[in-house]
């Protein structure tokens, strides 16, 4: 399987680039795996700019999706699965021939709708906003989890 994390900005901290280094690391003994930053805007100064500058990064983010890709796109009013739930959604892809999963991860002013309309699967982890650099490391995480779940490791348990 192929996976693709589209992400708008980048990692500035050191603890988490160590976070994602060491799941990027785990994952590739089960998957190809794939961070792609886009750049980010900085957020607006004046009514009426918030809406531009998610176009604008939604625009990035679609540039980099790839062709055939299921795309998942986290979005607090998505779908909330548990882990169990989440790695049966990752096998079932495979087994009805997607070979490659795209999840994508917005800014701090989220998603622009165009992003969302194209997503196969909008995803939630909670009702709570996290930051994009934690939620990049949640979402590792729980891929790694679900393969693990997958594969039969007892990393779940």
């Amino acid at each position: 399987m192929n996976i693709d994390l589209i992400v708008v900005g980048k990692l500035t901290e050191k603890y988490f680039k160590d976070g994602v280094d060491e799941y990027l690391k785990r994952i590739s003994r089960f998957a190809d795996i794939n961070v792609i930053e886009v750049k980010d805007e900085k957020n607006p100064t004046r009514d009426g700019e918030l809406e531009k500058i998610k176009e604008l990064e939604g625009e990035r983010i679609i540039s980099k999706i790839g062709k055939g890709s299921y795309v998942i796109a986290l979005c607090i009013d998505g779908r909330s699965f548990d882990s169990v739930e989440f790695s049966n959604k990752v096998r079932d892809l495979k087994l009805i021939g997607f070979s490659h999963v795209t999840f994508i991860i917005g800014g701090s002013l989220g998603l622009s709708d165009e992003v969302i309309k194209l997503a196969n699967l909008k995803l939630s982890f909670s009702k709570f906003t996290f930051p994009h650099q934690l939620m990049r490391l949640i979402l590792l995480e729980q891929i790694y989890r679900a393969l693990t779940i997958e594969n039969g490791l007892p990393y779940h348990k």
